[in-house]
């Protein structure tokens, strides 16, 4: 009996999160059926005249330090958004232009080490145009987009799914020609093989659901034995 009333709350739950809002284009956004897939954004896609280039993880950056050339070198930045200098130690990095690093720089050296210190900042290379990944995931926020990242690699750096994932639910956000764009993609069938793992791109933004579902099955597991008690009681 127990049993049975416990079933029976589940599948009432289940029933009352039955419909899902699904993600409808927009006149300001363009929903792009699955087995087409998104367009691959366009390089004025990645980048924007009006917005400097930031330092993220894993930069490679040149420090020249005027006429001290023990402190002039090639660094890179580390996965926190750091950088290592002589004498002053860790400084961060991370979400600075070259020219605001610089002045950080200069001022740490002005401190203690260096009367008029000047320094310039170049970034050589750059792997930090990055995704946004939120929702249900164990980290969301801004991670990396190195070469070959796809949909599924994107959620494993974000250390994967949360309790409360829905796996069929999960969407790319994209700016193609200007235009928003988004897919929606079913994660579980694409490790089945299904189809392919989207790639993804520098600025896309990747959003987990979140299941209703699962959030109500745990609610009632936990209260289920408690509803039942008194009507097995009852019974008896």
């Amino acid at each position: 009996m127990q049993k049975f009333w416990t079933t029976t709350l589940v599948a009432l739950a289940l029933s009352a999160c039955a419909s899902d809002e699904h993600i409808v284009s927009t006149a300001q956004l363009t929903v792009v059926d699955t087995a087409q897939g998104l367009p691959v954004p366009t390089r004025q896609d990645l980048t924007a005249a009006d917005r400097p280039s930031l330092i993220g993880p894993l930069d490679t950056i040149q420090v020249d330090v005027f006429n001290i050339p023990d402190l002039t070198r090639e660094l890179q930045v580390d996965a926190s958004g750091r950088i290592a200098m002589p004498l002053i130690g860790a400084v961060d990095a991370r979400g600075k232009t070259a020219a605001e690093l610089g002045q950080a720089i200069e001022a740490a050296l002005r401190g203690r080490y260096v009367r008029k210190p000047e320094v310039t900042v170049n970034i050589k290379s750059s792997v930090s145009q990055v995704v946004t990944i939120d929702g249900q995931v164990v980290e969301p926020g801004l991670y990396p987009v190195t070469n070959q990242m796809t949909l599924i690699r994107a959620i494993a750096s974000a250390k994967g799914f949360s309790e409360f994932a829905k796996q069929d639910d999960v969407v790319i956000l994209r700016t193609v020609n200007g235009r928003r764009m988004a897919g929606l993609y079913n994660v579980a069938a694409i490790q089945r093989g299904a189809y392919e793992d989207p790639a993804i791109y520098a600025n896309d933004v990747v959003v987990v659901g979140d299941s209703p579902q699962r959030r109500m099955f745990r609610d009632i597991v936990s209260v289920a034995p408690l509803l039942a008690a008194p009507l097995v009681a009852l019974v008896q």
